[in-house]
């Protein structure tokens, strides 16, 4: 099967009652015929569309970044760390934990979510074994900037695109500039299996590795094949304005009244990373649902360009924008306030609200206490300042115009409050 390449106008499922809960991310809505039994070649199909030679399937983005650091540990077995970003995903530290490797953390650039290239600079050395840039919100990293770093110390670089699948630079897809890349199939990120991974290579040295790795890591697993499958199946059921409520709005407003900020968010992570296969059947729903996301993308393409250069006329507003040469995706949009009392307050009124308005990762990597004993605490001061001034607004179709222009409106009048 082959993607059109004149593509159909994207048409957002309809809801017969009033939106009543958004989420906080543009996930790619799944059809209930997506769900019938079958079988297709799914990574084949995105690798096509991705016009990539080859991608290999795991069961999560963070199982392929277990895998493929298992696999430049076994090239380079003299090299024991992995250079990330400060302020990220907490599943990233658990990764690099479980393949056996040590995370160091560089301090984000100024009021930017890239890492600091000068203390990249001197972080990276001779037991580095990779430096992870990261694509973040769709955004697209400055990878050029890590293969510098990385070439001269003799270190892989892994794009970290687990928000970023169709997200391009020069017209080719992430992760494409790197040594390695991976991508996310979890909720929310586009196209979705429930969880799912995929891992890029154009190294034949490194594809061949990485097969190996997958075979001495993951095993088949029936128990948790029945759980992704009906987690898939709610997943199609649940996620529409009408039933969020239930599946994202009641959990989220508990843990924010418990002044739980972290379970609010889904960054409470525990140590065990699960390693499995992908059943045939889920990789059929994803080949299914894969038809219908370019155009999906194109829609939200448009939609977010528009909302950023409304954004871009609050003052004390930094609303993150592809740079030339890039084209990202847009499953929401990410800003910063001009203080985190400004972004407090602003939340107070928005997160709990049922407007897809929310935080990406609470903290900086240090400063959740499951990982104390994975991650050493040094002064990063713009990673922590980043964390405590940001926020997300969703990119999902549901959001009109006239209520992302109350979120707007809640924004412009806490910075004038502040200022």
């Amino acid at each position: 099967m082959r993607l059109p390449k004149r593509r159909a106008r994207w048409a957002w499922p309809r809801e017969t009652d009033v939106p009543s809960e958004l989420p906080p991310t543009a996930g790619l809505p799944l059809r209930v015929t997506d769900l019938l039994p079958g079988r297709a070649p799914f990574a084949e199909r995105v690798a096509e569309w991705l016009q990539v030679e080859q991608l290999q399937l795991e069961c999560s983005g963070t199982a392929a970044m277990v895998v493929a650091l298992a696999a430049m540990k076994r090239l380079r077995p003299q090299r024991d760390e992995v250079i990330v970003p400060a302020w990220t995903c907490p599943l990233v530290a658990l990764a690099i934990h479980r393949a056996g490797l040590k995370p160091r953390l560089c301090d984000l650039a100024p009021n930017h979510f890239d890492m600091d290239s000068s203390q990249l600079c001197l972080l990276a050395g001779d037991r580095t074994l990779a430096i992870v840039p990261t694509h973040l919100a769709g955004r697209v990293a400055d990878v050029n900037a890590t293969l510098d770093v990385a070439h001269r110390v003799g270190a892989y670089v892994l794009e970290d695109a687990a928000q970023a699948l169709g997200a391009q630079h020069d017209g080719r897809s992430v992760g494409l500039l790197g040594d390695a890349g991976f991508f996310s199939l979890a909720v929310g990120k586009g196209l979705t299996l429930f969880e799912g991974g995929l891992l890029l290579t154009r190294d034949p040295v490194l594809r061949d590795a990485f097969a190996v790795s997958h075979d001495s890591t993951i095993r088949p697993d029936a128990r948790m094949d029945w759980q992704r499958a009906l987690e898939l199946a709610g997943y199609t059921l649940a996620y529409r304005p009408s039933l969020l409520p239930l599946a994202y709005g009641r959990p989220l407003r508990k843990a924010l009244a418990a002044n739980d900020p972290v379970a609010a968010v889904g960054d409470d992570f525990g140590p065990d990373i699960p390693l499995h296969t992908v059943s045939e059947w889920r990789q059929a729903v994803g080949a299914r649902a894969l038809t219908r996301l370019p155009a999906f993308l194109d829609a939200t393409r448009v939609q977010a360009l528009r909302r950023v250069e409304r954004l871009r006329q609050i003052p004390g507003i930094t609303v993150f924008d592809d740079a030339p040469r890039q084209r990202g995706v847009w499953p929401f949009l990410l800003l910063t306030m001009p203080s985190e009392k400004a972004r407090d307050e602003a939340l107070r009124t928005l997160w709990t609200a049922g407007l897809g308005v929310s935080r990406l990762f609470i903290h900086a990597l240090p400063d959740y206490a499951y990982l104390r004993d994975i991650v050493a605490d040094t002064p990063l001061p713009n990673a922590r300042s980043f964390a405590a001034r940001s926020l997300t607004i969703t990119n999902s179709l549901w959001l009109n115009d006239a209520t992302f222009e109350s979120i707007c409106s809640v924004l412009e009048r806490t910075v004038g409050q502040l200022s």
